[in-house]
C-alpha cells in the first residue's frame, strides 16, 4: 500500500529518510557479496575516509545506534568506581535508559548546569573538586554534547577552555556529536579543529540524524582508549554480520561532501523557521538557533492545536516549550505550513 509522503513531522531528524547519496552506496553494498563482521572493502574505505576527514590517524568502529555509541565510548574511558561530568540536560543524562551506567559496570554521571544546555569550566571544576574522599566517585570524564541538547553550539574557545580544565585535573574528554556535523557547518569549522585539535578524545558521531538509515561512528584519537574495544561493540550485540550496510552509507556521505550539506541545509531551515517565529506575538525563542533545533515557547492551547493538526514535535523543555527540528530534507514550504498555522491559532 502507499503511504502518505507529505507528513508533518519536526519532532526530530530520525524522522527523515535515506538520503540520496547514502542509498546511493548502499544499494551499490549490495551488488556483490561480501566478507562479514567489518571484514569488507566497504568498512575499511570508510573508516580511512574518516582518517582523511579528520587528518588524524584515529581508529573508527561503526556501531548501530547513538546510546551504544556514547555508552560503549565511555565504558572504555573510565572504571566502574569513575563518574563522569555531563551537563544536566545531556542525552546521557535524560534519554539513555541508564546505558552509559549499565556498559561502564556502574560509573557514575555527575551534573551540572551551564547556560544554553552548555557545560563551563567552572562547573566542571565545582564538580571535581565537591570532595575528594575515597567515598566519592572519581571523576575521570568530561563529556559534552555538540551540537548541545538544546540546539546551541560550543566555540572553538570553549572547548580549548574545557579541555584546560579536564588536563588540570587529569580528565578524559568525550564528545556526544548527535549533530556534530551540524556544529561544523554552524561554525564554519573543520572535523578537525572541534575535536582532537581541541582535545576530544573519543567522539561519537552520529549518521542517522544525517541521512542515514542507520549508523554511528565511534572515533578514538586517543587510540589507546580504543583497546579491545571490537571486544566491547561485540558483547553488547553492535557488531553487525553484514557491516558494509553501515559503512557503506557512511562512505556515501564522506565521499560526496552530503555530510556537511546535509547539515547546512537542516541549519538553515532552522534559522528560517527561527526567523518566521521571532515575528509572532504570543510565541518566544528559548535559546539561539544555531544549529538545526528550534525551541519556542508557544500557548497550551496552541501546542494542542497543532498536535490536532497533525504536527509532531516534543515539549520536554518547560512548560510550553516545543523542539522543533530540521533535517537534510526539510523544505521551505513544511515550514511555511508550520508557521501558517501557528499564526492562525495565536489569532485564535
Amino acid at each position: 500500500m502507499p503511504t502518505d509522503c507529505s507528513p508533518r513531522f519536526l519532532a526530530s531528524d530520525n524522522t527523515s529518510g535515506i538520503c540520496p547519496q547514502a542509498l546511493e552506496y548502499l544499494l551499490d553494498a549490495n551488488r556483490c557479496d561480501d566478507l562479514a563482521y567489518g571484514n569488507d572493502a566497504w568498512t575499511q574505505r570508510a573508516a580511512d575516509r574518516f582518517r582523511t576527514l579528520f587528518d588524524y590517524d584515529c581508529d573508527v568502529f561503526f556501531v548501530f545506534n547513538g546510546t551504544a555509541a556514547n555508552s560503549l565510548a565511555l565504558a572504555a574511558m573510565g572504571r566502574s568506581y569513575h563518574s563522569v561530568i555531563c551537563h544536566e540536560l545531556a542525552h546521557i543524562e535524560t534519554d539513555e535508559c541508564g546505558g552509559p551506567e549499565f556498559f561502564s559496570n556502574g560509573a557514575k554521571l555527575l551534573t551540572a548546569s551551564g547556560e544554553h544546555g552548555k557545560l563551563a569550566p567552572e562547573g566542571i571544576e565545582r564538580l571535581v573538586t565537591r570532595r575528594r574522599d575515597i567515598h566519592y566517585p572519581k571523576p575521570k570524564v568530561v563529556s559534552i554534547t555538540q551540537a548541545t541538547e538544546v540546539g546551541t553550539v560550543y566555540t572553538r574557545d570553549e572547548l580549548l577552555g574545557i579541555r584546560a580544565m579536564a588536563d588540570k585535573h587529569d580528565l578524559r574528554l568525550h564528545m556526544d556529536g548527535a549533530r556534530f556535523a551540524n556544529a561544523c557547518a554552524a561554525l564554519e569549522a573543520s572535523p578537525a579543529e572541534l575535536t582532537w585539535q581541541a582535545g576530544v578524545d573519543v567522539l561519537c558521531f552520529s549518521g542517522t540524524k544525517n541521512g542515514l538509515p542507520m549508523g554511528e561512528a565511534v572515533v578514538f584519537f586517543n587510540r589507546e582508549l580504543a583497546e579491545d574495544f571490537d571486544y566491547r561493540c561485540k558483547q553488547a550485540g553492535q557488531l553487525a554480520s553484514k557491516m558494509r550496510f553501515i559503512a557503506a552509507p557512511w562512505l556515501g556521505l564522506l565521499e560526496s561532501g552530503a555530510w556537511l550539506d546535509n547539515a547546512v541545509h537542516a541549519n538553515a531551515m532552522a534559522r528560517y523557521l527561527a526567523d518566521g517565529l521571532e515575528g509572532l506575538p504570543g510565541a518566544r525563542l528559548m535559546f539561539p538557533a544555531q544549529a538545526n533545533s528550534v525551541f519556542v515557547e508557544l500557548p497550551p492551547a496552541v501546542l494542542k492545536h497543532l498536535r490536532d493538526l497533525g504536527w509532531t514535535f516534543y515539549t520536554f523543555i518547560g512548560a510550553g516549550g516545543a523542539r522543533f527540528v530540521c533535517a537534510w530534507n526539510t523544505t521551505t514550504e513544511l515550514l511555511d505550513g508550520l508557521l501558517s498555522d501557528i499564526r492562525m491559532a495565536l489569532d485564535r
